[in-house]
């Protein structure tokens, strides 16, 4: 005989809720086998539900309960409602049993003695052969895992009666059992069906399966779940560590309580890697929670010991193995759908390009392979140790100063990357930076160029007129190495930023990146943020939240590394210096804040020299050099009128912002070299403003020059006259018109730099006598005054910082009788310098010459010879050392350092790729901003890859047969700022979910057709 049925409905409040409600109520009504009472709890207001006729004419009760109420404290609230010996019916408002669902899960119950609990199949409310949920099992480790969600239902499952667990909705309890199998409170709202299963299993019972009992259901789980994915995934993993704590024997639970927050830092970095920030913090979250529920944790234990009656092993044949979850998350292979572009790199052309760089660099600067430092114009060698390039990376003290402690310059950090590619040399690495920088420029102009076309020439040209920019080889020549980076880091930038809304793998590379080139050129900041600024925008407006999340992440590393030094500058009253060049200041050529200057600049060129055209060719000659670059800024025009128009005028407004922010530069003044103003460098303004055009370029290329032959002949004479405008860059070192030179390995006197070997902390004070009649004084700490070493807090402080040495430096020239020595070895400073400043005019040599006279008739200073640096004296006493940090400042070092290093570790594990990452990176088209109405072009053979136009197959008509075309091709503007090829995986498949269906043969198609017929039969 059937049991009696007493059905308890949870229901919430809200917009739809009520219609919902009302729906599973009439599905009540029409149950072939009715249940005999039906309690309804609403958590909310439950006014309007007892007004209803509807409801007041099914339900035997209404109880009204507090909103927050979880679905366990509503279902324990109705049960004492439910008369002795009748089992129980959970629903939702949201469940919709199909009319003979009661029917068959009491047939279960009855013909299964074992059974204490049945579930039905729950299937999609829009959508019927939809399974949402039909079993639930865990693994090992208490990870709760679906056995069959998100399947098209072919009655695959049909045959499967045993579960571990299942969805709590729609659950039908025995009602000998049903006191002691109640949904726990403390899941608050998740696992709670599995949670019930596992009871039962240890209860000896079981949980069976009932396929043919349908219930709809809403997909997104659980009624109980609050909606956010922040808070479901703080829930659902709270509902795990629950379950483990309260399942763990009573000798391992005081481990497992250990465990909480070292697994909640792991699950953290295995989180960032796997694209899911945004369960960081729910993790965290429910880790402290679980840490202090004491109270929830004994109750639960307490309700398995009183029913237990089975050991822990009668469930262990129904968890998930480790190798039966990977085959459930794997997303498949060949799941790419098919990409739109391939990559092609060697194929293409693209390796043959660098390698010819690598020979025409190697050619053009033949005599740095023999030097092992380089030198000139902004270059100084390197710290000698990898530890010591980080130590000038950190918040501390400043080795250009005395006693100046504060933020280092996030080029720093740039520095030290680069020194420790090389650490048994780390100097060396700058030499290798300008041998590999031209064939680097062309590796990164070409990679950018995926983002724009699929022709392997186009590409080609791309890398060739990204490396030949003038502002770019002026730079290599004047020694400017910050420039070098910027201009070599900026289309990696572009490559990963203007897909950075697609997945969170290409924004972490993408926050890197900006990082590192603002980091090399913070005059930059206004235009980067101009243009973030443009694409959040756009990617909103287009109703892409989750790709503006994504946008929102990519200045955190860069905030985390420039708020120290921007604090200090505004604290100082120079807020203007953030904007500083960082490295050494060098008064070297460039383009002035002049009709002549700004002329120069807009055509491309950061020096009035115009790329050292106006040393080989007499002046009226030499201006025209500027046309050169003209081909090039004609075909980036014509972007503007192209098919792809949208991405054309965005790379147009790159370039205008570029252009606008080197005008802007070359009238800025904010930094010092030695007294001397010096205006910021307008050449990484150019770089922007270069890759705008090249892009441009591209685009005008690819989609607006349809016929091959007009084509090739644009490329190839934008090409041919960017590689004549850099005549003079690449003869400059064999005609020494270069200012770099081979090394010196320290900018001090070699006796200096062997007393300092290995980076001791010894201090030099150098006196440089200036043409003006003025002296410098500085204070270099080491074997020598290094790049990373050099700080902004120096170079654009308008007072002395630190310690003032000034008076000290003016006394030791002057005639005034005093204690030299002793004052020397209190600021710890064991050498003088007296060194002589280029161009020395006859001021500045009057001046040493009566420097010099006046030191060597100073006791306690010896005579350490003179050099090609200068005049040395050595103090004849022991100085003091360097003075160490006080508590305060070591715990301000120690926040900065930890707040900077957990930015830059989070965007790193971002941007780590993975299997899954890269195939679903493979599967969107690399081409952003691609229109729908562009024809897709497809290349005929891979030996025609190496042409500069690839001749496609033909244009594909039949949209099925093109392959799926990404979001951009339907907002191509909703990226002007982008996901590598290595970008991540998406959300779905990040978050752990699976797809067990994928396509629909025509037989699968009948198999469904044949499954509808029968659901009708069966209602």
């Amino acid at each position: 005989m059937p049991a009696r049925v007493h059905a308890i409905i949870v229901a919430r409040t809200g917009s739809s809720s009520r219609a919902q409600l009302l729906r599973t109520l009439d599905a009540l009504r029409t149950q072939t086998t009715p249940a005999a009472a039906v309690t309804l709890v609403v958590c909310g207001d439950a006014s309007s539900v007892r007004e209803s006729e509807a409801v007041a004419g099914t339900v035997e009760g209404i109880i009204e309960a507090r909103a927050s109420t979880s679905f366990a404290e509503a279902v324990e609230l109705a049960r004492p409602r439910v008369p002795e010996g009748s089992a129980v019916w959970l629903l939702a408002q949201d469940t919709t049993p199909h009319p003979r669902a009661l029917e068959r899960l009491s047939g279960t119950l009855e013909r299964s003695p074992s059974a204490a609990i049945v579930a039905p199949k729950l299937v999609a409310t829009d959508n019927e052969r939809e399974i949402v949920s039909l079993g639930v099992s865990m693994t090992a480790w208490g990870r709760s895992v679906e056995l069959a969600a998100g399947e098209l239902d072919q009655g695959q499952h049909d045959r499967s009666d045993d579960a571990l667990g299942a969805d709590v909705r729609g659950m039908l309890i025995r009602g000998e059992v049903r006191d002691a199998l109640r949904p726990d409170p403390a899941l608050a709202g998740a696992d709670e069906g599995l949670d019930l299963g596992v009871r039962a299993r240890l209860g000896g019972g079981r949980v069976v399966l009932a396929p043919s009992a349908r219930v709809s259901a809403s997909s997104g789980g659980p009624a109980a779940l609050p909606s956010g994915r922040s808070r479901r995934a703080y829930v659902t993993r709270l509902a795990q560590l629950h379950r483990r704590l309260a399942y763990a024997p009573a000798a391992a639970v005081p481990l497992h309580w250990l465990s909480l927050l070292p697994l909640a830092l792991w699950r953290s970095i295995t989180d960032l890697v796997g694209k899911r920030p945004e369960a960081v913090l729910p993790e965290w979250g429910a880790a402290l929670t679980a840490m202090f529920r004491f109270g929830a944790v004994a109750r639960s234990r307490a309700g398995i010991r009183a029913f237990r009656t089975s050991t822990w092993a009668s469930i262990a044949p129904l968890r998930v193995t480790s190798s039966e979850l990977r085959r459930r998350l794997d997303d498949g292979h060949g799941s790419e759908g098919g990409a739109v572009s391939e990559l092609r790199f060697f194929s293409g052309g693209g390796a043959w390009a660098v390698l010819a760089a690598l020979v025409v660099s190697i050619a053009s600067f033949t005599s740095l392979l023999a030097w092992p430092t380089l030198g000139g114009g902004g270059l100084l060698p390197l710290r000698q140790t990898v530890a010591a390039l980080w130590s000038d990376a950190a918040w501390g003290t400043r080795d250009v100063a005395l006693g100046l402690v504060g933020p280092a310059d996030p080029f720093a950090s740039v520095v030290a990357v680069l020194g420790t590619l090389w650490p048994a040399g780390p100097s060396f690495a700058m030499v290798l930076l300008w041998i590999l920088a031209l064939p680097l420029a062309v590796l990164g102009g070409w990679f950018a160029a995926t983002r724009v076309t699929d022709r392997g020439g186009l590409r080609i040209f791309a890398g060739i007129a990204w490396a030949l920019a003038p502002t770019f080889l002026t730079a290599l020549v004047d020694g400017r190495p910050a420039a070098v980076l910027v201009h070599l880091l900026l289309p990696w930038l572009f490559h990963s930023a203007v897909v950075a809304h697609r997945s969170w793998g290409a924004a972490g590379s993408a926050s890197l990146l900006l990082a590192a080139v603002l980091a090399c050129a913070p005059s930059l900041a206004p235009a980067l943020a101009l243009l973030w600024i443009v694409a959040l925008g756009i990617v909103l407006g287009t109703a892409q939240f989750r790709g503006a999340g994504r946008l929102l992440w990519l200045p955190v590393p860069t905030i985390a590394l420039f708020a120290p030094l921007v604090i200090w500058q505004l604290a100082h009253g120079t807020p203007l210096g953030i904007l500083g060049d960082p490295g050494l200041i060098w008064a070297g050529p460039q383009a002035a804040a002049d009709v002549a200057g700004r002329l120069a600049i807009a055509g491309g060129f950061p020096t009035s020299e115009l790329g050292g055209w106006m040393a080989l060719l007499p002046a009226p000659i030499a201006v025209w050099a500027p046309l050169l670059c003209a081909p090039l800024a004609v075909l980036a025009l014509g972007a503007a009128v192209a098919p792809r128009w949208r991405a054309g005028i965005t790379l147009l407004v790159v370039a205008l912002s570029g252009l606008a922010t080197a005008f802007l530069a070359v009238g800025v003044t904010v930094s010092f070299a030695q007294g001397t103003p010096v205006a910021i460098w307008p050449g990484t303004g150019l770089s922007l403003a270069w890759i705008g055009v090249v892009g441009a370029a591209l685009v005008t290329l690819d989609t607006a020059l349809t016929l091959p032959r007009l084509r090739i002949f644009a490329a190839v004479a934008a090409a041919v006259t960017l590689a004549v405008c850099a005549i003079p860059a690449f003869s400059a070192l064999h005609l020494g018109r270069a200012v770099l030179t081979n090394g010196p390995e320290s900018t001090l006197p070699s006796y200096v730099a062997a007393q300092a070997a290995g980076d001791r902390p010894i201090a030099t004070l150098v006196l440089t006598p200036q043409n003006d009649g003025g002296l410098a004084a500085e204070v270099a700490w080491g074997a020598s005054e290094t790049l990373g070493s050099q700080s902004t807090m120096i170079s654009t402080a308008v007072e002395p910082q630190g310690a003032d040495i000034s008076t000290l430096a003016v006394d030791l020239l002057s005639a005034r009788d005093f204690d030299a020595p002793g004052a020397l070895a209190a600021e710890g400073i064991s050498y003088v310098l007296v060194a002589q400043a280029p161009g020395e005019g006859d001021k500045a040599r009057a001046l040493r010459t009566a420097a010099v006279a006046s030191i060597d008739q100073r006791a306690g200073l010896v005579h350490a010879g003179t050099t090609d640096r200068g005049v040395l004296w050595r103090l004849d006493a022991d100085a003091a050392a360097q003075p160490s940090l006080t508590s305060a400042q070591q715990g301000t070092a120690r926040l900065v350092i930890t707040v900077q290093l957990l930015a830059v570790f989070a965007a790193l594990l971002l941007s780590i790729p993975t299997r899954a990452s890269r195939r679903a990176a493979r599967a969107q088209s690399r081409i952003v901003g691609r229109v729908p109405e562009e024809p897709i072009l497809l290349p005929r053979h891979a030996e025609d890859r190496d042409s500069l136009d690839e001749a496609p197959v033909g244009v594909i008509e039949d949209p099925q047969d093109a392959p799926a075309l990404d979001d951009e091709a339907l907002a191509p503007i909703a990226d002007p700022v982008m996901e590598d090829a290595s970008g991540p995986v998406d959300d779905a498949t990040a978050d752990g979910g699976s797809v067990d269906g994928g396509s629909v043969d025509g037989a699968s198609a009948s198999l469904h057709d044949e499954h509808a017929k029968t659901m009708e039969e069966d209602r």
